[in-house]
């Protein structure tokens, strides 16, 4: 019976680990899902298509997930750029980053870190977050609401917080990249039958 427990136990924390990256993760994630449902409806999910003219990723490093969006949003034809909000701007991309974007076909050996501060916000910048506290915090810097998404409104499932990859393992990197990269083709799709500016037709 003990083995049977913890074999069990075993495989659980394997999926913990490969879905949500950690404990932390994992009840951030439900954290996150609660906020997003009981909070306002369709909040940092409305879009004004023609009103866009570039997409700026956001996470906090910048060397991880907004760097792998920007690098996806780009190649499907958006106009865009990342930041960090807890960063040191001129910071190459995490090796993991690099190595799991190259087998997804992308590439990050070119990518440098942004912080927040030295970004120069353009009119018809759409803020795309990885998590709510992100969003929070753009609010704080002084961003319309209206000008922030959360980028999980178009992950399938909707996830209202895709956990910071940064130190684990590869097999985690590889799941969060797989949940950014379906969202943003969906987000871009959405944008392009909206004639937005953003997106190269």
């Amino acid at each position: 019976m003990a083995i049977v427990v913890n074999k069990l136990c075993g495989r659980m924390q394997t999926l913990l680990h490969t879905n949500y990256g950690t404990l932390r993760g994992w009840v951030r994630y439900l954290l996150g899902q609660v906020e997003g449902v009981v909070g306002p409806q369709g909040r940092y999910r409305q879009l004004i298509p023609w009103d866009i003219s570039r997409l700026v990723f956001v996470c906090l490093g910048n060397i991880n997930r907004s760097a792998f969006a920007q690098a996806v949003a780009r190649a499907a034809g958006g106009h865009c750029a990342s930041v960090g909000l807890s960063t040191t701007t001129g910071v190459p991309a995490t090796d993991l980053a690099r190595q799991v974007s190259a087998e997804l076909g992308f590439f990050l050996d070119a990518h440098r870190a942004t912080n927040f501060t030295d970004f120069e916000v353009l009119p018809g910048d759409l803020f795309i977050v990885m998590e709510l506290r992100h969003a929070h915090r753009l609010v704080a810097h002084g961003i319309p609401p209206q000008q922030i998404i959360l980028l999980g409104h178009w992950a399938r499932p909707v996830r209202y917080h895709i956990h910071d990859p940064q130190t684990l393992s590869a097999e985690y990197f590889r799941s969060c990249f797989a949940i950014i990269l379906p969202a943003i083709k969906y987000l871009l799709e959405e944008l392009r039958r909206g004639n937005s500016p953003c997106v190269h037709r």
